[in-house]
């Protein structure tokens, strides 16, 4: 269809056998384009991709192999008639690359690509990348995103067909259609539920249907790895899948152009018409998938036993990042408001999910895509959507970090579309809500992963024996309390003042007291047995049990006890108190400080 067959690129005037280093292209492979290549100096090559069959509008995909290379060459790559200027190649986007020796896919580093308007090429959008080839043997392979064609997704069904029980099969696979070059359109069909139950449409015990698209552009790759893992989820053991099989029934159409995907286009099916602008006209001759779909949609709509609650279509967006979901809006607000439910439980389950490229319109640009025609000629009931994941990657945690788009990422996003449909039916008391004793536990981690340092003996914790506490050496020398600070609590400003005796540390207050202790008894003034009060109360001092009782008074309200002793008769008791004496203090209640109450406090003091 015009994509280059094993060309190889000589220098002018050079013919004969192929030589190392002279590269050969080729792109007549499934899913595969380029529509030419040329040598335009020593090491660089401007690459010409091929348009849509039929439609010379669509040019954006490109899937080619390169061989014949010579080891350490060094290569530019210029694509430079792509159609689209608004592209995630401006947002950080690189091509994909592997070989046959390194079949996993990989990102060029951003800073071998370049994305910029070239005059040499009538001021279009070119892209170029530089790539080295490290190995003579090896098939280069380049793509825009990590290809999915048609024979592919027939192994996979045949796959899953084989692997299942006969006795008790969990889908059936059947043709819905043929394409425009013989090629099957697929259903998969999940439906436990009919030998179930009896249902009525008036008695409203019908069926609900879920219907689920799949690439409509042939460029959409992302889209059919993230029906992949939408449809592994369904059909694997897990308990949200056995809940969703037993009550509801899910119809799969996984590749809606299959011409398209083959052929290697980039929007359109084989005679270049795009697949999601005319469903409100397809024929069964020009467009037979859509047209088989939209007659098997209106069969389940009119049914008495069945009623579809959605219709998604899954696609691959080239311009935004993350995943988002596009709807529709309603005139009729309750039904707008219902509509607005699924998105919103989605985006709580997607850790990719981009809120702000969200939208809902009633575009009449967008009348003949499959959202738009399932909301206005299909019952009132059915919510449409279209549920894009970029081609590139989403934004991590802090809006600013692209990550990379992986299969496995593309699978991850098919698994959150089938728990969203569960959260949802239990929004809306379809399903039950579990109890909280229903709910499944965490399932820990197994014992391989956790560290290898940690000995593999249990060893028994004993019991802490009980023993004696003894208090830090803190000197209470003055216990007076000074509220005389202007400044807030946190500047020391309500803190008490404590002073330190004369000589020593808050840490030699045992010292210090040892030494008073032994001292000689002199008759001292009013103010010495004032200090001597404070130093025989001291915690250390009380704790030591030496103490006079003949020169404090206070010290017979304490023990609760009056005995008179002689001065020069000094009798020395070993009492255990713990605890020094409560200490008075003033307390101010600062709720009640008020200009005017602070003005009366100063008067009284003053008098």
């Amino acid at each position: 269809m015009g994509n280059v067959s094993r060309v190889i690129i000589r220098p002018p005037g050079v013919s004969g056998k192929a030589k190392r280093g002279q590269i050969c292209f080729d792109a007549a492979f499934e899913t595969g384009n380029l529509g030419k290549a040329n040598l335009i100096g020593d090491f660089e090559y401007d690459l010409f991709l091929r348009p849509d069959t039929c439609n010379p509008r669509y040019r954006f995909w490109f899937n080619f192999t390169v061989d014949n290379v010579k080891q350490d060459q060094k290569v530019i790559f210029n694509l430079v008639n792509i159609s689209k200027s608004r592209n995630l190649f401006n947002s950080g986007l690189t091509p994909l690359v592997k070989s046959s020796s390194r079949p996993k896919w990989q990102r060029l580093p951003k800073k071998h690509v370049f994305y910029y308007r070239s005059p040499h090429h009538q001021n279009h959008y070119v892209l170029s990348f530089v790539f080295c080839f490290d190995k003579e043997d090896d098939v280069y392979q380049f793509a825009l995103a990590p290809p999915y064609s048609y024979s592919r997704l027939q192994s996979y069904l045949n796959v899953i067909e084989n692997r299942q029980n006969q006795a008790e099969k969990k889908f059936t696979k059947s043709v819905l259609t043929k394409s425009l070059q013989n090629r099957n359109v697929d259903l998969i069909t999940i439906d436990h539920v009919t030998g179930k139950l009896k249902t009525n449409r008036i008695d409203r015990s019908f069926i609900r249907v879920i219907v689920i698209l799949c690439r409509s552009h042939a460029n959409a790759s992302p889209a059919s790895f993230m029906c992949q893992g939408f449809l592994e989820f369904l059909l694997s053991s897990h308990n949200i899948a056995k809940i969703l099989r037993e009550n509801f029934v899910f119809k799969i159409v996984p590749m809606v152009n299959p011409d398209g995907v083959f052929l290697g286009n980039n929007r359109c099916n084989l005679i270049g018409q795009d697949m999601n602008r005319v469903w409100q006209v397809a024929t069964e001759f020009s467009h037979p998938e859509i047209y088989a779909i939209k007659n098997m949609l209106r069969e389940i709509d009119n049914s008495d036993s069945y009623q579809i609650d959605f219709v998604v279509d899954l696609h691959a967006h080239t311009s935004l990042h993350g995943c988002f979901i596009y709807g529709n809006t309603y005139e009729d607000v309750y039904r707008y408001e219902r509509h607005l439910v699924f998105p919103r439980l989605f985006a709580g389950n997607a850790p990719d999910y981009a809120a702000n490229n969200m939208i809902f319109n009633a575009d009449e640009k967008k009348s003949g895509c499959a959202r738009r025609f399932c909301c206005e000629r299909l019952s009132d009931t059915v919510n449409a959507y279209t549920l894009e994941i970029s081609m590139g990657g989403h934004y991590l945690k802090d809006g600013k970090t692209v990550a990379a788009y992986t299969e496995e990422g593309y699978y991850r996003c098919g698994r959150n579309l089938a728990r969203t449909f569960l959260q949802y039916y239990r929004f809306i008391n379809v399903l039950p809500v579990p109890l909280p004793t229903e709910v499944r536990q965490k399932k820990r981690r197994p014992r391989t992963h956790q560290s290898r340092s940690r000995s593999k003996t249990r060893y028994e914790v004993k019991p802490r024996p009980k023993t004696t506490r003894c208090y830090a050496p803190i000197s209470y020398t003055n216990l007076s309390i000074c509220y005389d600070s202007g400044g807030s609590s946190d500047e020391g400003g309500f803190s008490p003042t404590r002073a330190v005796a004369p000589g020593s540390s808050h840490f030699s207050g045992y010292r210090h007291y040892r030494r008073v202790a032994s001292s000689t008894t002199i008759p001292s003034t009013s103010s010495q047995q004032h200090q001597q009060t404070h130093d025989q109360f001291a915690l250390l001092r009380i704790k030591s049990g030496r103490f006079d009782l003949a020169h404090d008074p206070l010290l017979h309200d304490y023990c609760g006890k009056t005995k008179s002793q002689s001065p020069e008769k000094q009798t020395r008791f070993e009492v255990p108190v713990n605890v020094p004496p409560k200490p008075y203090l003033s307390i101010i209640d600062l709720n009640q400080l008020t200009r005017g109450s602070l003005k009366m406090k100063s008067a009284s003091f003053e008098d």
